[in-house]
């Protein structure tokens, strides 16, 4: 290499010193709600006075929180199976196909990461108004599915950009038929791509809040839009338990995908 941290002499140590910054800004504020959620003191007081569990014990003895936990992972796992089924023939045509406006197309797939969140949020808020999909659970998850659609796409979409087509054809050549090549050779090929999809899919839909306070109602709310009104009413410790078990959940998935795909690479 012309260039790696052991030839650059003392001003490594400032590479260091400043990666060690970012990740300090990036997750103190994280820490700091972990430890708020086990504080004895009934507000948000860091540090805590004393440390206790009742604020996680109040979190799960609340059936308004269990229900909007419950809500949340019913309409993750919806996202998450439409938008791989949706995504995955929709990435073929864009890879495979030779057609005009292919690349128009792609950028009408990934619109809804580059268009502000608020803007998206009122469209949709206008028209489940109208055809009577507010606050239902049909109405979350077509919702959802517009925001995660894209993550799923871009993850399958470079993986099959990577895959080597020969090995298709070559299958095809001795005896397969094309659907039998893509399900057989092409698919085990790109499983990472399409379980990083699944992933990111979930996690879009698990964490989003600004389009979900626009399509919820007094008897369908996500573990997110919970969080808001709680926030907005309260500033009780709970809310920081509710935070940690979002975070953890957040990591243990994205922990056990690097772990699967660790793996698989091997």
């Amino acid at each position: 290499m012309l260039l790696s941290l052991h030839r650059m002499g003392p001003g490594r140590f400032v590479l260091y010193g400043i990666g060690l910054a970012v990740a300090a800004f990036l997750l103190l504020p994280i820490i700091f709600i972990g430890a708020l959620s086990f504080g004895s003191s009934k507000w948000l007081q860091f540090p805590p006075p004393d440390w206790t569990i009742k604020w996680y014990v109040e979190f799960f003895a609340d059936p308004r929180w269990i229900q909007a936990i419950w809500t949340s992972f019913k309409i993750g796992i919806a996202v998450t199976v439409l938008s791989v089924a949706l995504a995955l023939p929709a990435s073929f045509a864009l890879v495979r196909g030779r057609f005009r406006g292919r690349g128009l197309l792609r950028a009408f797939f990934i619109s809804p990461m580059i268009v502000p969140l608020v803007i998206v949020a009122i469209a949709l808020y206008a028209l489940s108004l109208r055809i009577g999909l507010n606050g239902s659970f049909l109405g979350f998850v077509v919702a959802h599915l517009i925001l995660a659609l894209p993550f799923a796409m871009i993850c399958i979409t470079n993986a099959l950009e990577g895959f080597d087509e020969s090995m298709e054809k070559a299958a095809i050549v001795c005896g397969a038929t094309p659907l039998q090549a893509i399900w057989r050779i092409t698919i085990p090929s790109i499983r990472l791509g399409i379980f990083a999809g699944a992933i990111f899919s979930f996690l879009a839909s698990w964490d989003e809040v600004v389009v979900a306070i626009f399509m919820a109602s007094p008897t369908m709310q996500t573990l997110p839009v919970r969080m808001w009104s709680a926030l907005r009413l309260d500033l009780s410790p709970v809310m920081a338990a509710a935070s940690t078990m979002l975070i953890l959940l957040t990591v243990v998935v994205l922990g056990t995908a690097a772990l699967l795909r660790r793996r698989q690479a091997r």
